[in-house]
């Protein structure tokens, strides 16, 4: 079995601009290459899951979100960074347009996307790590039964079950020592 680094996009990836589907929105968050790097030494894949609600809510299409994502991949390939996979979720059940609006078992916090990668390409999600900005992530983390769930945020959760880092070199630290 393999273990995996599952990352949000917006927010852990890239600054969260809301909605960002072009290039030239995209800027990428300090410290992901070298985290990146790390855990992909340690022999983790890199995996991204990722809601984009905005699919769903017509702000941009399929497409706007794949020539991005492969822009973004070639970005972290350049870096010597493997990004294994992107999964992402364009429905919303409240927000969604035509078929988009619909509840979905891959939108965070359920654990959809995590369950399929782990199933594709046979990773032991019990020795995976998760790293998002939303509670949520954390929660579909949890619900996989990934153990080691990292949350970036300025506040203070009372919590035995996830850390809570202020940057990705702070998460990075903390991985370092486990």
């Amino acid at each position: 079995m393999k273990r995996a680094l599952f990352l949000d996009r917006d927010g852990v990836i890239n600054v969260d601009r809301g909605y960002v589907y072009r290039k030239e929105e995209f800027v990428f968050v300090d410290g992901i290459f070298d985290l990146c790097r790390y855990m992909q030494g340690l022999g983790n894949l890199i995996i991204i899951v990722t809601n984009q609600a905005g699919i769903g809510r017509g702000y941009y299409s399929e497409k706007d979100f794949q020539v991005l994502t492969n822009w973004m991949c070639m970005k972290f390939l350049n870096e010597g960074i493997i990004i294994t996979d992107v999964y992402h979720c364009p429905y919303h059940p409240l927000s969604g347009v035509g078929r988009y609006k619909k509840d979905s078992e891959c939108r965070k916090p359920k654990p959809g996307m995590l369950i399929k990668a782990a199933k594709k390409y046979q990773i032991d999600l019990s020795k995976s790590t998760l790293i998002g900005d939303k509670i949520t992530d954390i929660e579909a983390g949890l619900a996989a039964g990934i153990r080691k769930n990292i949350l970036l945020t300025s506040e203070h959760i009372e919590n035995n079950k996830f850390l809570c880092v202020l940057n990705l070199n702070s998460a990075l630290n903390c991985l370092k020592k486990v």
